[in-house]
């Protein structure tokens, strides 16, 4: 019986330990900043009528659209437009991308030649490509002034400060994405650049020779590294912005709209 009782005394204070963890976890500003409320991941969940509705309301698809604005968020002298002139830019690329890719090989015998075409025989390809180029450049210098913006006025505090972290991995992503694409042409210029950046890459601690060989598919720039790039460029990156950025939006509407001047 004593062990019986000294058992059961165990049990019952790792779990009251475990449930005090647990309850300083659920309290803590990183997990009040992730999770809305009503999430069934927050502290005090119950199973609930309005705690269901939460979770309804708190839904990405069925509210990304604000039932109302506030009056500064219109107001193009506050904002700059640079959110959203960073996602027209993004479906810029995405619909000059998706035209390119149709005369783009990513091969080492036809990745310059194919380039070449689109400038001379493609109608309209010059054109495109160096749309998709430019809107390539403006998009990392309007996401880069956004978060300036954002910064300045001080947009990134609670409760705002996930979407901000948010922020900061899109600004990343943005930039992965233009690095990437650096290499397509398939020209010194581009070969240098992605040489450059894969041996800085390499120098990462711990682990930065697998990194480095991951990026380049072998010990040094060839047909594989070519093909790993344009799929990261055309496939995963822009799928992982997407995600992103449907979760920035959405949270841009639920912690209270456009964040204004007191």
């Amino acid at each position: 019986m004593a062990n019986g009782n000294g058992n059961g005394g165990l049990t019952t204070r790792m779990r009251a330990a475990v449930k005090e963890v647990g309850d300083r976890l659920g309290n803590s500003q990183v997990m009040t900043s992730i999770f809305r409320p009503g999430s069934v991941f927050r502290k005090g969940y119950t199973d609930s009528p309005r705690n269901r509705s939460y979770v309804i309301m708190n839904n990405v698809l069925y509210h990304l659209h604000p039932v109302k604005v506030k009056r500064h968020a219109v107001k193009v002298s506050y904002t700059l437009c640079l959110g959203g002139l960073s996602f027209f830019l993004f479906i810029l690329l995405t619909v000059t991308g998706i035209f390119l890719m149709f005369f783009y090989r990513p091969t080492e015998a036809l990745a310059w030649s194919n380039v070449q075409q689109i400038e001379t025989a493609v109608w309209f390809g010059s054109l495109v490509r160096n749309m998709h180029r430019w809107a390539a450049h403006f998009m990392v210098l309007t996401v880069f002034l956004h978060m300036s913006r954002v910064f300045y006025h001080g947009a990134y505090k609670p409760p705002r400060e996930f979407n901000w972290v948010i922020g900061v991995i899109l600004l990343t992503l943005t930039l992965l994405l233009s690095f990437t694409g650096y290499l397509l042409p398939w020209d010194q210029l581009a070969l240098w650049a992605v040489t450059v950046g894969t041996n800085m890459m390499g120098y990462t601690p711990v682990f930065g020779g697998q990194v480095r060989y991951a990026l380049l598919g072998s010990n040094e720039i060839s047909g594989e590294t070519l093909l790993r790039w344009y799929t990261l460029h055309v496939l995963l990156l822009p799928f992982v912005i997407v995600i992103f950025m449907a979760v920035h939006f959405w949270r841009v509407r639920k912690d209270g709209g456009i964040s204004g001047p007191l």
